[in-house]
């Protein structure tokens, strides 16, 4: 493992030493006596009636790593730091609760977020002044961080009543926002007219030229793709579909997506996707690898297959470790440089490939003499897809692929060689079960055992290592796991394990799910009104406890977990999944009216509920020929709202309720196309099985 440079060593540690978090690690030899969130800061602060300073970031943050150098590295900043303030470093990433609160409080007050997050508060954690990057001094038209300072000790001195005052008054804001929106008197369960109003405004901020939505910078919507993919599913309309198209099409083009070693950066700075932030993050892996599964089903397009295998590839290369656990992240930094890791010139090219070979691949991805990006360039195919440039070629992009792909490998060899960026190697539950859906959904569609496989060791690895006495933990790094599970860490691993099941039918595995499950729903569930918190009932007392909406940079662990009990609920008969979903999405249905789009996983959850939902049962042994016909019916073809399961002849214990009374045709494999469990006549044929999916994609008038 690899990681960002901490401070200069030859300094003592200060409180963070013996955490496990990359990103708190790498805070150890600040000369800023740094502590960890906990009784031993808290009190201190109520102690000695020190304002408290609040720094969040994660360890593949450039700007976190920017500040820390100018300013937590600074003897001045340390000294005036330690005197007046109990100072705390906490990982976004192990502490979403935190984040979310404190995220709010710095938008509240200048309009702006991002990381680091930096906040103060009193004693009694209220925030009353907050910021993200501060300079060392003023620059940039910021303020510096020891002005800042400054002021804040001037006014803890002589304006207490103040800071009480509007801290009073931001906390106030912050817990209403975090109770979202519930009207009881206008309770409603989101219908199809809110996709279409959600697909809609989607239009409206579309980019017809380069995809997404909006202006620079650019994230990947992989959220707000997956719906759209469901509205022309669900209408038959085309605008949604190319939508999807074109912004999946420029993001695998441009710069966002590493060319020569797969995988996507965290967003582009740019409108053209080409000159990303190169940080990678496993949770955009995992996101983006569904919607290129499901447009590649859509359309057959070589250039979606080839992005998630790679992707994959990169993700089990790169961010897997020995034991199967998927790591959190690598750094945009590396030798001191954003970037440097993943950028060429042609003479580094033509060194390593030869002249011809050389030339051919700077000509296909863009690397010139002048660089896109600080003298050098980023691969890119912004001047061509393959296809196109096969055409300019007289070939193929089948043949052209066949032609680049070894000098593509053989530079991915040649970059391994360099200074690797900082890996943060913490195993997170939340994103390992939005890994574990990737891996198990590209293996349904592509087939390609290494991605079932995958799946199950990551599962495997989780459900070993971060579950104690029957809960959830947040984090895993060398040996030691931590912290009470969250919401997205029930809702995205229950998924997972759902999903994980559909791919192999091991039993285990949806057993498991349907444990999460009861676990979501004893100790999240808000019994009053419906829907989930974000922290347990027994979680330590924080100042609100958030409800979960909207989705953000990962989907809401409401719109997941919903879904995924509404699936639970079809598998396994248990009528209190479906009653708890209904529930959760009644009390959302006023906000989801208010601004569709930002409830694209929330909609999905609706979208099962109303249906029709494809109820599949198969009855066979697993590997054979026959079934595998059958199996290949179904999963080749993009089937959003579906629950499938296999009935073993011979298996022992009690058959799932869809499969209670199926039996093989004739003593061969067969599958049943069902609909509240009333099933068509069973069929051994492939064709048969797809007529009848097709015919199942009707309402019941029209058949």
């Amino acid at each position: 493992m690899t990681s960002h440079r901490p401070g200069d060593p030859d300094r003592p540690a200060n409180q963070l030493a013996g955490q496990t978090s990359p990103y708190l690690l790498q805070h150890v030899h600040n000369p800023v006596d740094w502590h960890p969130w906990g009784p031993a800061a808290l009190d201190r602060a109520r102690r000695e009636d020190r304002p408290v300073f609040v720094s969040i970031g994660y360890a593949a943050c450039h700007w976190c790593h920017v500040m820390e150098r100018e300013s937590f590295e600074d003897d001045e900043v340390a000294e005036l730091l330690n005197r007046h303030f109990v100072s705390i470093k906490i990982d976004r990433e192990e502490r979403p609760d935190l984040d979310e609160i404190y995220m709010s409080a710095v938008q509240l007050m200048t309009g702006q977020g991002g990381w680091p997050l930096n906040v103060f508060l009193t004693p009694d954690l209220r925030p009353f002044v907050g910021g993200t990057y501060f300079p060392p001094d003023d620059r940039y038209g910021r303020m510096g961080f020891k002005q800042v300072l400054g002021r804040i000790i001037e006014a803890w001195g002589s304006r207490r009543a103040e800071i009480d005052r509007a801290a009073g008054e931001l906390t106030e804001q912050i817990r209403r926002i975090g109770r979202g929106l519930i009207d009881e008197r206008a309770r409603r369960i989101p219908g199809r007219g809110d996709m279409a109003r959600a697909a809609a405004e989607l239009a409206g901020r579309f980019d017809s030229t380069w995809g997404g939505f909006g202006g620079a910078p650019k994230f990947p919507p992989d959220s707000a793709l997956a719906l759209l993919l469901r509205e022309h599913h669900r209408s038959g309309e085309r605008m949604p579909l190319r939508m999807t198209e074109l912004t999946l099409d420029r993001m695998a083009l441009g710069g966002l997506y590493d060319h020569v070693g797969g995988g996507f950066a965290r967003y582009s700075v740019d409108e053209r996707w080409l000159v990303p932030h190169f940080e990678k993050m496993l949770y955009n892996q995992a996101l983006l690898v569904p919607n290129y599964v499901d447009a590649w089903l859509l359309t057959g397009k070589p250039l979606y297959r080839r992005v998630v295998e790679q992707t994959l590839d990169f993700v089990r290369r790169e961010l897997t470790g020995p034991e199967g656990g998927c790591w959190s992240s690598l750094d945009a930094d590396s030798e001191g440089e954003e970037g440097r890791f993943y950028v060429w010139t042609p003479d580094e090219v033509r060194a390593e490939l030869g002249d011809a070979d050389g030339s051919l691949f700077c000509e296909v991805y863009g690397i010139t003499a002048g660089g896109n990006f600080e003298g050098a360039s980023i691969p890119n195919l912004l001047g061509g897809s393959l296809a196109e440039q096969a055409e300019r070629r007289g070939t193929t992009e089948p043949a052209l692929w066949r032609q680049l792909d070894p000098l593509r490998r053989k530079l991915l060899a040649a970059r391994g060689r360099r200074v690797r960026p900082g890996t943060d190697d913490k195993v997170l539950t939340a994103w390992n079960g939005l890994m574990i859906t990737a891996f198990a959904r590209a293996w349904q569609a592509l087939g390609r055992p290494e991605d079932l496989d995958s799946s199950r060791r990551a599962a495997g690895f989780v459900l070993d290592n971060l579950e104690r006495d029957g809960r959830l933990l947040v984090s895993w790094r060398a040996g030691q796991a931590r912290l009470g599970a969250y919401l997205d860490d029930h809702a995205f691993l229950a998924r997972g394990l759902v999903d994980l099941y559909e791919a192999c039918f091991e039993r285990a595995w949806l057993d498991r799910a349907a444990g999460l499950a009861r676990t979501l729903l004893e100790h999240f569930e808000d019994r009053e009104h419906g829907g989930f918190f974000f922290t347990a009932d027994d979680h330590e007392p924080l100042l609100s406890r958030n409800r979960s909406t909207h989705d953000g940079a990962l989907p809401s662990g409401l719109g997941v977990g919903t879904e995924t009990l509404l699936r639970l609920a079809l598998l396994t008969g248990e009528t209190r999944f479906r009653d708890a979903a209904g529930r959760a999405l009644e009390c959302a249905g006023p906000a989801v009216q208010q601004a569709p789009g930002a409830y694209a996983s929330l909609l999905a959850a609706a979208d099962l509920l109303h249906g029709p939902v494809h109820e599949i049962a198969l009855v066979g042994n697993a590997g054979t020929a026959e079934l595998d016909a059958l199996l290949r019916v179904v999963r080749g073809r993009y089937l959003p709202a579906r629950v499938v399961a296999l009935a073993k002849p011979g298996e022992a214990g009690e058959p799932l309720p869809l499969l209670r009374g199926k039996e093989p045709l004739d003593g061969r494999p067969a599958a049943y196309v069902c609909r509240d469990y009333a099933c068509r006549e069973p069929t051994s044929d492939p064709e048969r099985l797809a007529r009848l999916l097709d015919e199942a994609e009707r309402p019941e008038a029209e058949r």
